[in-house]
Order: C-alpha cells, then sequence, then structure tokens
C-alpha cells in the first residue's frame, strides 16, 4: 500500500492508464507545463509528450469535440474541464453529440470519453469554480457519471472509466484534493458499485465526493451520542447501486442524502423516489434530503453556511429518529 493524496492518486492513475494504453491521450487547460491549476497532472507532458498531454486554448467546447472526434478514431482520451462551472460551453458537445453518439450508430460507434471536472465548494473561490452540477449529466442517458472520495478509489476509478467503452463524467471533489490515505493494488469493487464505509442500525447516511468525509464526520459524533448511523459512498451517481441502497434502507428504516448540489432536482431526490419505491412498508421515516440552498453559490466569506455541515446532517437524522412522534 502506498499513502497519498488524491490529486497525486489520480495523477498515478492517469500514468497507469497511459503506460498501459498508448490510445490515452490527456487534454485540457494548463494541464501540461503547468500541471494544471491543481496540479494533478503534474509531470505527464513531461514523461509522455505534448502529443498525448495536450495544453488546449480556453475553449471548453471545443476540447470534448475534439476528444469526440479522437474517440471516433480510436482513441481513449480524458479530458480536463478546468473548473466545474466551465463545462456548460461543452455541454451542447457533452449532452448532445457525446451522450447520443453511439444509440445514434446502433452500437455500432464507441466514444471511450472521460471528462475530468473538478467540483464542489470549500476552497474560498468565487462562482463559477464552486459548483456541484451532477444532476445536469445524471439525467443525460448515455452517459455514466462517477465521483471519488479517497485517494484508493480516486487511483483504481480514474482507469477503469479509460477502459469504459462508454462516456464518463468524471467528478473530483476539489476541496479533498490534499487529504491522503493508503492506495492498495486492488481496486476492490466495480466502477459502478456503491461502497458501504460504515455499518449502523438506526439510520444510513449517503454521500458522495465531497461530502462522503462530513457523513462520516456526523456518523462519529452521533456514535458518541449512543446512535449508530451506517455510511454509504455511492462512488457511482449513474447509474445508481440501488441494490445497496435498497438493502441500507431495509436495515435501519431510515436514510438521509447528503450532497453539496440544491437538493430541489438534486441526485439525493432521485434516491429517495427509488428507495420510496422499492422500501415504503419498510421505512420508519421519509428519506431526507441535505445540501446546498436552492441559489446561486454564494461568496467565499459564506459558503460554510449554504453547503451541508455536520450539524445540518445531524438535524437530518434527528427528524428521521422522531418522525410521528407526538409532542
Amino acid at each position: 500500500m502506498t499513502v497519498m493524496t488524491l490529486a497525486q492518486a489520480i495523477n498515478a492513475g492517469l500514468r497507469k492508464a497511459m503506460e498501459d494504453d498508448e490510445r490515452v491521450v490527456v487534454m485540457g487547460e494548463d494541464i501540461g507545463t503547468l500541471g494544471g491549476v491543481f496540479r494533478v497532472t503534474d509531470g505527464l507532458q513531461k514523461d509522455f509528450g505534448t502529443a498525448r498531454v495536450v495544453d488546449t486554448p480556453l475553449a471548453e467546447s471545443a476540447i470534448v469535440g475534439t476528444a469526440i472526434g479522437l474517440a471516433l478514431r480510436g482513441y481513449r482520451p480524458a479530458v480536463e474541464i478546468q473548473f466545474d462551472g466551465f463545462v456548460y460551453p461543452a455541454f451542447d458537445q457533452i449532452v448532445s453529440q457525446l451522450a447520443k453518439m453511439r444509440a445514434r450508430s446502433g452500437g455500432r460507434i464507441a466514444l471511450p470519453v472521460v471528462v475530468r471536472i473538478p467540483a464542489g465548494g470549500g476552497i474560498g473561490a468565487v462562482e463559477h469554480h464552486s459548483e456541484s452540477n451532477e444532476a445536469y449529466f445524471a439525467h443525460t442517458a448515455g452517459l455514466r457519471v462517477v465521483s471519488c472520495a479517497s485517494p484508493h478509489d480516486a487511483f483504481h476509478m480514474i482507469q477503469q472509466a479509460l477502459r469504459c467503452n462508454d462516456p464518463v463524467v468524471f467528478y473530483e471533489p476539489k476541496r479533498r484534493y490534499w487529504d491522503k490515505s493508503e492506495v492498495a493494488d486492488e481496486p476492490g469493487l466495480e466502477l459502478h458499485k456503491a461502497r458501504v464505509l460504515r455499518e449502523g442500525d438506526d439510520c444510513t447516511l449517503v454521500a458522495h465526493g465531497p461530502t462522503v468525509a462530513t457523513a462520516l464526520r456526523a456518523a462519529e459524533a452521533a456514535r458518541e451520542d449512543g446512535f449508530s448511523l451506517g455510511v454509504i459512498d455511492l462512488r457511482s451517481i449513474s447509474p445508481l447501486d440501488l441494490p445497496a441502497l435498497r438493502e441500507a434502507a431495509r436495515r435501519t428504516g431510515r436514510m438521509v442524502v447528503v450532497h453539496e448540489a440544491s437538493t430541489f432536482a438534486g441526485i439525493g431526490a432521485e434516491i429517495a423516489a427509488a428507495v420510496t419505491e422499492a422500501c415504503f412498508h419498510e421505512l420508519e421515516s421519509p428519506v431526507l434530503r441535505v445540501g446546498a440552498y436552492n441559489l446561486p453559490y454564494p461568496p467565499a466569506r459564506v459558503e460554510d453556511d449554504f453547503l451541508p455541515d455536520v450539524d445540518r446532517i445531524l438535524d437530518a437524522v434527528d427528524r428521521a429518529l422522531h418522525f410521528g412522534d407526538v409532542a
């Protein structure tokens, strides 16, 4: 096992994928000479050359469009969108072309493109630099959407995504880039399987990306108060590992979904609906959601109040535990 930061793990995963398959190319703004804004691709251009690690113009639509062309010619490109809010100029390419072309060709054409997106808040940045826009792409048929939360998963999931013949939107929690933990040699899970991080008896917390660490802190705080909370890391947003979610809901009878995106029409709403449809009679309370408010991302000085934290998660757990109590 090796201890890495999450950013180092993605770098190592990209490096391993490029060593294993010469068709893998990496593209994006400032990713070569600079190594990316977050230095995730540091050193790759030096070792693999400018033909496989390409500094692009500041044109997200062109970046994704070029990746589509490369994939059609047999390459397996990984493109970096510098910040989450910068993906919108490429939205038409991703939704109208990348997601549709395999179905449009009757399955004859594969588009193995990975779109890497540093996502979420917590770094003191302005708007367009702290978005959680996974619901747009999860809603789009033809795309796979995943979100890593640990160095181990980051290392293995980026390689699994690059081996996939469908396009993958790969979310990286930017405020966790510097978190360190061990990376094992074996991935342990398939790309679209959820990971049970903690078993619980009273309620299950479901999170992905940046909120996984927050959910684990909430579970530990609840333990000190005598409550047993399970924690599931979704890892895959589309498709969802619904069997794992249903099993957890039936086990504890209560579920709280945590994400940084607005709760309105977010992935938490889909999980709540899917779990309720399957487990209605086993649930002791409604599936609750904790997320950001349905507002544009605020100035950095108030983002800690905007994003879900331990107190807001524990408040939702308390409501779930006492649902139906008569005052």
